[in-house]
């Protein structure tokens, strides 16, 4: 079981309108929220498919429902390991200029299987 400690922090994120940024507000993120845009801003040609998948994307959202309550993400080595793969192929190489995000990131990469 790999167990990764859920830190909150505040962004700024943009009021959009018609298309166009009008304002920014602030808003609680998290490494939750991260994972969350990573595996759902894939295109739909390249989501994932199949009842393998179907049943881990599942797992993998009562694991974020839990940590979301407990600030504790903990996931088994499968779905650890799907997420992880994810990050590495698919994170967006401008996070790293959000430390906040930078500092999740790398301490879900460094986890260790408990």
């Amino acid at each position: 079981m790999y167990k990764i400690k859920i830190d909150k922090w505040k962004a700024k994120v943009p009021v959009v309108e018609d298309g166009v940024v009008v304002d920014y507000k602030e808003a609680d993120e998290d490494l939750l929220v991260a994972l969350n845009n990573l595996v759902g801003g894939k295109k739909p040609e390249e989501m994932p498919r199949g009842i393998d998948k179907f049943r881990i994307f599942s797992k993998i959202s009562l694991a974020f429902e839990k940590a979301d309550k407990t600030g504790m993400l903990e996931l088994e080595e499968r779905e650890y390991t799907f997420l992880k793969d994810t990050v590495n192929k698919d994170v967006p190489a401008a996070w790293g200029m959000n430390k906040n995000i930078m500092k999740a990131v790398t301490a879900f990469l460094e986890a260790k299987d408990e």
